[in-house]
C-alpha cells in the first residue's frame, strides 16, 4: 500500500479539531514534504521521524514521501504529529498493517531514539476523541491528564515500538485506568492566621459565597496580601464541570497541567509589569492568558494602580461576559474567563493616608492622580470596595486565634448551594431579568437603596451590583427576603463610589 490515512488532533483555543494525516509514497527522487499549513515545529518532524524510525530498526523508504495534514486551512503546530506521521510512513511502506488505523487517534512527540514525549492539550484532545468514538493513543506521561475525561478510552505508550507492536497485534497496549478520585485534600493558608480585620474577613466571606469581585485599599502591612492568599481556602468546592474546564485551560498554557492540582481552585497572581497579552492571552498561535488560567478561580492583582492602564482596561469585557475573544490576522480563538477578581492597592502614593501611626505627606492632587490610574468603568465593575485599616497593637498581641477557614468555608458552601438550587448560578452572574426576579428587596430596603442612589450617585451597574451583594448577604443569613440590614451592609461596600 502506498497511501495511509490516520487521525490526529490540532488545538484551536479550547477546541481540538480533527486532523487527517495522509501519507503517500510515490516514485521519483527521495524527498520528504509536509503540507497543510504546518508551522516550523511540525516541519521539523521530518528529521525527528527519520531518526526515530532508523533507531527503532525500521526501514525509511528511499522514495518520494508526501505528508498532507488536512484540512489545509487549519494551522498545525507543536510536535504532536510526529507519532501519526511515523505510523503513516510505516503503513504506507507496508511495514505495518493499515487495516485498523481508522479505529484510533494518535498524538505524541518523538525523540530521536523513538521514545514518546508528553504533549500539550491532552485533555482537550481526549475529550474530542471520545466524542468521535475512537481510542486515543498518546505518550504514557500524558495519560493521567487525558484520563480526566472518564468516558475516553486511553492507550498509553512509552515508545514508538510499543505502538507498532499493538497495531501489528503482537503485544497489546493496556488501557489506562484512572485511579479512584478521593476527596481532594488541598492545603491552603488558614484564615485564622490573620489577626484582627474582622470587617475584611466578613467581606471575603461574602465575595466567596456569591462569586463577587473585591478591591482592598489600605496602608502597607495591614494584611491585604495575607487575606488574598487565604481567599481560595474559603471558596466552595469545584463541581465536576468546573474542575474539567479549569484543567483543560491549564493544559493549554505554557506551564501545563499538574494532576495534583485537579479540583484545586486556580490562584493566579501576575506581577504588575505583565503585558496585556500575558493577562488576556494571544500570540501568533493564541494561548490562554492569566484571566483564562484563573477560570473558576481567583485572579489577584496586587498593587493595582501600578499596572499599565491599557492592561487594566482589557479586564472590563471579561469581567462582564466571562470569556475573552482573541482575534489575529490569521486566526481567532475564544477562551472562557469566569474568574473572581481580587485586587489590592494603597490609598495614596506613599501608602499611609489614614494610617493612625504614620503621617501621609501626599497632596490631594497626588492622591487623586494615583487613584485616577484605575478608570471609573473598571471600578464600577468591582462589586466590593473594601477599606483595610491598620491593625491596632492590642489585636496583634492577642494570642487567641481567629475563626478558621474550614468554618467560613462551610457557611460559604451552604450559601453557594442555596444559589445553585434556586437559580442555577451564583449571584454575581445574574442577568437583569434574573435580578428583578430573585433580588427584589422588601419595601423599606428598597427605600434605603433609592436614597443611596441619590446620595452616592450610583450608576445603573453599581445599583445592580448592590442588589446582588444584598442577595448574597441574605443567603448567608438564610433569609428569603432582602431586608434593610442586608441592603445597608451591601451599600457600605461601595465606598469608592462616594462623591469626593
Amino acid at each position: 500500500m502506498s497511501l495511509a490515512v490516520l487521525h490526529s488532533r490540532a488545538l484551536a483555543g479550547m477546541d481540538a479539531p480533527e486532523v487527517t494525516v495522509e501519507v503517500h509514497l510515490s516514485g521519483g527522487l527521495p524527498s520528504f514534504t509536509i503540507v497543510g499549513l504546518a508551522e516550523a515545529e511540525v516541519k521539523e518532524a521530518r528529521d525527528r521521524v527519520r531518526a526515530a524510525l532508523l533507531n527503532a530498526h525500521f526501514e525509511f523508504p528511499a522514495r518520494r514521501l508526501t505528508v498532507n495534514l488536512a484540512p489545509a486551512d487549519l494551522p498545525k503546530e507543536s510536535g504532536r504529529f510526529d507519532l501519526p506521521i511515523a505510523l503513516g510512513i510505516l503503513a504506507a511502506s507496508g511495514q505495518l498493517p493499515a487495516n485498523a488505523l481508522h479505529e484510533y487517534e494518535f498524538a505524541g512527540e518523538l525523540s530521536l531514539t523513538g521514545d514518546l514525549r508528553p504533549i500539550r492539550g491532552a485533555l482537550a484532545m481526549a475529550y474530542s476523541a471520545q466524542r468521535c468514538g475512537r481510542t486515543f493513543v498518546l505518550p504514557q506521561t500524558s495519560a493521567a491528564e487525558a484520563s480526566l475525561v472518564r468516558e475516553a478510552r486511553i492507550l498509553p505508550a512509552k515508545t514508538l515500538l510499543e505502538v507498532c507492536a499493538h497495531l501489528a497485534r503482537r503485544e497489546s497496549l493496556q488501557a489506562y485506568i484512572a485511579p479512584p478520585t478521593a476527596a481532594p485534600q488541598h492545603d491552603y493558608p488558614d484564615l485564622a492566621d490573620v489577626k484582627g480585620q474582622a470587617h475584611a474577613k466578613r467581606a471575603l466571606e461574602i465575595a466567596a459565597a456569591g462569586g463577587h469581585s473585591l478591591l482592598m485599599a489600605g496602608p502597607p502591612g495591614t494584611g491585604k496580601s495575607m487575606l488574598a492568599a487565604r481567599f481560595p481556602g474559603i471558596l466552595p468546592p469545584m463541581s465536576d464541570t468546573e474542575a474539567l474546564e479549569a484543567a483543560a485551560l491549564q493544559s493549554l498554557g505554557s506551564g501545563g497541567f499538574r494532576l495534583e492540582q485537579y479540583r484545586r481552585r486556580p490562584f493566579r497572581s501576575p506581577h504588575h509589569s505583565a503585558s496585556s497579552v500575558a493577562l488576556v492571552g494571544g500570540g501568533s498561535n493564541p494561548r490562554p492568558g492569566e484571566i483564562s488560567l484563573a477560570h473558576h478561580g481567583v485572579l489577584f492583582l496586587d498593587e493595582l494602580p501600578e499596572f499599565e492602564r491599557r492592561v487594566l482596561e482589557t479586564l472590563r469585557g471579561p469581567l462582564e461576559s466571562g470569556y475573552v475573544q482573541i482575534s489575529r490576522a490569521a486566526r481567532q480563538a475564544e477562551f472562557p474567563a469566569r474568574f473572581q477578581l481580587l485586587a489590592a492597592m494603597n490609598p495614596c502614593p506613599c501608602g499611609y493616608l489614614g494610617h493612625f501611626n504614620a503621617r501621609c505627606r501626599c497632596t490631594p492632587d497626588q492622591v487623586a492622580r494615583y487613584r485616577g490610574r484605575i478608570s471609573g468603568p473598571l471600578m464600577d465593575r468591582i462589586d466590593i470596595h473594601l477599606e483595610v485599616a491598620a491593625v491596632p497593637q492590642e489585636d496583634l498581641l492577642r494570642q487567641q486565634a481567629g475563626e478558621a477557614s474550614v468554618m467560613v468555608r462551610a457557611r460559604v458552601a451552604g450559601a453557594h448551594a442555596l444559589q445553585i438550587g434556586r437559580q442555577g448560578k451564583c449571584n454575581s452572574r445574574l442577568g437583569t431579568r434574573e435580578i428583578d426576579r430573585w433580588c427584589r428587596p422588601e419595601p423599606a430596603a428598597e427605600g434605603l437603596l433609592r436614597q443611596a442612589i441619590a446620595r452616592l450617585g450610583l450608576s445603573a451597574r453599581a445599583y445592580h451590583r448592590v442588589l446582588k451583594l444584598a442577595r448574597t448577604i441574605a443567603d448567608l443569613a438564610r433569609s428569603e427576603l432582602i431586608a434593610v440590614a442586608h441592603v445597608a451592609e451591601a451599600i457600605q461596600y461601595r465606598k469608592l463610589d462616594r462623591a469626593g
